[in-house]
């Protein structure tokens, strides 16, 4: 399983989604990527995880305590 995290500068970061393969993770955040802003940051559709981040990190072993159980698995567009 790959958890996709959320960073913000100053922030711890967080889990937004877990995903069965890599390439269901890319496919997501490319589908879900509306803008790169001005300042740096990315918009993401509205009201999915993530929304507005620096960037993100994906890792195949969790690196914080939040519960994979309570984020989308597998986020797709048809979810929506």
């Amino acid at each position: 399983m790959l958890y996709l995290y959320c960073l913000n500068p100053g922030k711890t970061k967080k889990l937004a989604a877990t995903f069965d393969s890599e390439q269901q993770m890319l496919a997501y955040v490319r589908w879900a990527t509306l803008q790169k802003n001005a300042d740096g940051t990315y918009k993401f559709e509205q009201g999915r995880p993530p929304r507005r981040l620096h960037g993100l990190r994906a890792s195949r072993t969790p690196l914080t305590e939040d519960d994979s159980e309570q984020v989308p698995h597998n986020p797709t567009p048809s979810m929506l």
